[in-house]
């Protein structure tokens, strides 16, 4: 019964106007880059989530991005398996302040344990994914803020 009442609420949320898609906007946040462009990013929490990211996606558009949000700050790092799409992979500090950067990662081809991995050098708590080119079509590079 909750599961039709989710589904009609989001109906009658999607027929008030605004042209905003209410299924497309669930779980993400607003994240204003340093150039002021401002995107929507899906928030990853749950470990399950973070560990899927972006894999088996096809496109991730320029005005997207995906956040990973870290219980605590530590050195993490990511790789490519099973993501089908160049990325730039940013790391922020509990202050949002970029403190690594791995621009146009490529996608890994082969299987997992041969996939390289990038980041983790610098204490972050939080990355940001967006299409590759991104982070330098938005000044973003090491000590600049990304707010969400």
């Amino acid at each position: 019964m909750s599961k039709c009442i989710f589904i009609v609420g989001l109906a009658l949320l999607a027929g008030c106007g605004g042209g905003v898609d209410p299924v497309d906007e669930y779980n993400t946040v607003k994240v204003t880059l340093p150039d002021g462009a401002v995107i929507r990013a899906e928030v990853m929490r749950r470990e399950e989530d973070m560990r899927r990211g972006m894999m088996f996606r096809d496109s991730l558009p320029e005005n997207r991005g995906m956040l990973f949000i870290h219980g605590s700050p530590g050195n993490y790092s990511y790789f490519m398996y099973q993501v089908k799409i160049p990325l730039d992979i940013i790391w922020m500090d509990s202050r949002n302040t970029v403190v690594e950067i791995s621009e146009n990662t490529p996608p890994c081809k082969t299987k997992a344990s041969e996939c390289p991995v990038y980041g983790g050098k610098q204490t972050a708590l939080v990355v940001l994914e967006l299409a590759a080119g991104q982070a330098k079509k938005h000044g973003i590079r090491l000590g600049t803020t990304i707010s969400f």
